[in-house]
């Protein structure tokens, strides 16, 4: 059983230490190792980490092992317009995953964006189009709406399809 609180500021050394479980693992087959360090200091730094939280909107979701009280993963969810979100980061300690913890950190993005914004509205993420958790979102009731290259600095890119769905 797993349980989902609301991340705070003083949760960005918990997901920091998270991401650097499962973001690595995640991207070793698709990502070269300098992008992969790249985007670990651009997405999960701390300084960084703490600018999303507190300027740019992200909200953090953090999910637990209800039992014992263990972090199993986390998901981010940003406003980007009037009736758009967008779910930044959605990632799953290995151990945890194939345990339904991404599902149910998913559906726990789409019931906090329900409570923050009760009308009908749009969710879309950035999958890398290499990664398999392409069908996972498709079995969530995501589909691909359009994809591009898409730079990110340092002369990386990330290539992506943009997966959409419409909430309530």
């Amino acid at each position: 059983m797993l349980t989902i609180r609301k991340a705070t500021l003083d949760d960005c050394q918990l997901i920091h230490k998270m991401a650097w479980r499962v973001f690595p693992q995640t991207y070793r087959d698709i990502l070269t190792p300098a992008q992969n360090d790249y985007m670990m200091e651009w997405m999960y730094s701390l300084p960084n980490l703490r600018k999303q939280m507190t300027d740019d909107g992200h909200v953090y979701l953090l999910a637990y092992n209800e039992t014992t009280r263990q972090p199993v993963g986390y998901v981010s969810v940003q406003p980007q317009g009037k009736h758009l979100f967008h779910l930044q980061k959605i990632y799953v300690l290995p151990e945890w995953q194939k345990h339904h913890a991404g599902s149910f950190l998913f559906r726990q993005a789409v019931a906090y964006i329900r409570q923050i914004h009760p009308g009908r509205c749009t969710m879309e993420l950035n999958v890398n189009r290499n990664n398999p958790a392409v069908t996972f979102y498709e079995h969530m009731g995501m589909h691909k709406s359009r994809q591009g290259d898409f730079p990110i600095g340092n002369g990386f890119y990330m290539n992506d399809y943009i997966m959409t769905m419409e909430i309530g």
